[in-house]
């Protein structure tokens, strides 16, 4: 059979045939993951099969507080930088699916009018020559044959792409969730500090007064109004430096929010009735570094950067387009559909890479280039989130003993207030005795609040860099 009989159709499912081999990327397999294979922690972090993993538990389910829900709810809505990623997530499907379009011939009809006049002395004739055409074609132009997987090669590259951009919304929607918390717990701890800066403020105000009071007498002395109006002021300029801290750590969750803040959503202080959190199990690095949605998505640039080499050795090999249509043409409107007007072409070129001073081996070196390259970031990803669940375990493993011994401080040296107090009421001691407890005491509860604050941040730490749920 000539090729020039063959039809339209059956030379696009020969072309079609002939397009559909393999890339020439090479195999991938996941890189060894360059760190330990078990935390360097002495808790116990083996997965039961009974607990669920970390990526399965939702942050509904984390954090039990009903204002933090609802703030987190807020955000997950309104929040811009989670709004711009989920964007590009849309633009990156939409080139995949571009991509994914070069597979397919794009069929286009066309329909038009030709009109020509040649002067006569140009014509055969001598005289003037005027000629119309008319024609309508249905076909394909400049279609590549992906025979040495280029084109296929590409789609994977944005496939892996896209679906690296789904793996950094999640990233970014986990990290936002911990953000607000975080806000939420910080805001809540510098208004237990201001109500304890308060207090004592208070506390320390009345002192004062019936220490003057004294010296009016003749009872008390003026070194010991002195001492006391020293913790007066040093109250006085804490609970302004806390007032200033609470309206900063309002606007920092006014942001992350990304709307206006409720009053009623705002966390009460202290911490107690927010620190509730679920407890999650640690599980092996192996199965952390799998659900981490930081690490899945260098491992999809990886593989992106990986496909993109089969694209680039494409480029070695030659490249063979067709051009092809079918449709009616003749010199007049008239005779536009009529019998024996049928017209069709078919038109194959193949273009060779001979010489193009090293321009195809210079990519190819780029493309392997940027490969290396991925892999690098790939196994510091895998790094930097192996010491992050490092460092939030290291710091667990402490947590419940600084806080005993913390709240313990407390008690002692409220106790040692007390009696300090007592005994300088009594005239067995001084005030300065008294009021070197007062300060510690004071300073003893600073310290708890802090410590709270840091064992709940820790608790929310874990969630997010262990890859909790959505």
């Amino acid at each position: 059979m000539k090729l020039r009989k063959l039809s339209p159709g059956l030379i696009l499912l020969l072309a079609g045939l002939l397009g559909g081999c393999a890339t020439l990327a090479p195999d991938y397999t996941r890189p060894a993951a360059p760190v330990d294979t078990t935390w360097p922690t002495t808790l116990s972090t083996t997965d039961s099969g009974a607990q669920p993993s970390v990526a399965d538990i939702g942050w509904r389910d984390f954090f039990v507080d009903t204002r933090l829900q609802q703030l987190i709810d807020l955000a997950l809505g309104n929040n811009r930088d989670l709004r711009a990623t989920a964007l590009a997530i849309v633009k990156a499907r939409a080139q995949y699916r571009i991509q994914q379009a070069e597979l397919f011939p794009a069929v286009s009809a066309d329909a038009g009018t030709t009109a020509r006049r040649t002067p006569g002395d140009l014509s055969g004739s001598g005289q003037a020559v005027t000629s119309r055409s008319h024609s309508v074609d249905l076909g394909f132009s400049n279609w590549e044959i992906d025979l040495f997987g280029r084109i296929q090669s590409l789609r994977d590259q944005a496939l892996e792409s896209y679906l690296a951009s789904e793996e950094t919304l999640r990233s970014t929607h986990i990290s936002l969730v911990a953000e607000v918390a975080n806000a939420y717990l910080t805001l809540s701890a510098d208004e237990a500090l201001l109500a304890l800066a308060r207090e004592t403020l208070s506390s320390q105000q009345a002192s004062y007064s019936l220490t003057r009071k004294r010296v009016e007498l003749g009872v008390g002395t003026e070194l010991e109004l002195r001492q006391i109006e020293t913790s007066v002021e040093t109250a006085r300029r804490d609970v302004a430096a806390y007032t200033a801290q609470v309206g900063t750590d309002r606007n920092a969750l006014v942001l992350l929010v990304g709307t206006t803040l409720p009053d009623a959503l705002l966390p009460p202080a202290g911490l107690e009735s927010i620190t509730a959190l679920r407890d999650i199990p640690v599980g092996l690095p192996s199965s952390v570094l799998q659900q981490r949605p930081d690490v899945l998505a260098a491992e999809r640039q990886l593989r992106a950067a990986n496909a993109n080499i089969g694209a680039a050795r494409a480029a070695f090999f030659p490249s063979i387009s067709l051009t092809a249509t079918a449709g009616t043409a003749s010199s007049s409107l008239g005779g536009l559909f009529a019998a024996g007007s049928g017209a069709w072409t078919f038109i194959p070129q193949v273009s060779l890479p001979i010489f193009n001073a090293g321009a195809n081996r210079a990519n190819l070196q780029a493309a392997e280039a940027d490969r290396d390259i991925y892999l690098a970031r790939y196994e510091k990803a895998i790094q930097g989130a192996f010491r992050e669940v490092a460092d939030a375990l290291a710091q667990r493993a402490t947590l419940d003993a600084r806080l005993d011994a913390q709240q313990k401080l407390v008690d002692a040296t409220a106790a040692s207030y007390r009696l300090s107090e007592a005994r300088y009421q009594k005239g067995v001691d001084s005030y300065l005795s008294a009021l070197d407890a007062q300060r510690s005491l004071y300073a003893a509860r600073q310290n708890l609040v802090s410590l709270k604050l840091s064992a709940a941040s820790n608790a929310v730490t874990l969630y997010k860099v262990l890859g909790g749920g959505a």
